[in-house]
């Protein structure tokens, strides 16, 4: 089920894609930690699920896929 709105998913690819262009400029100490921040955020991004959120209950997103929609007749 998605948690993550437009808009979030909108900075977080593009947070995580920063994040990894910076990773290839860093020192090797640091590298790694970048690496995974960087491939998190994108990767919540394309799902468009993040465990965090779930944990505390947020969800920007817009859609609730838990509700029905009625058709009328």
């Amino acid at each position: 089920m998605m948690n993550l709105g437009l808009g979030d998913r909108i900075v977080r690819l593009i947070g995580g894609c920063g994040v990894v262009v910076f990773d290839y400029f860093s020192s090797a100490q640091w590298e790694i930690i970048f690496l995974i921040v960087g491939l998190w955020t994108v990767g919540t991004s394309v799902i468009g699920h993040c465990p965090f959120y779930s944990s505390l209950g947020i969800s920007t997103c817009k859609l609730n896929t838990d509700q029905t929609v009625e058709t009328q007749s």
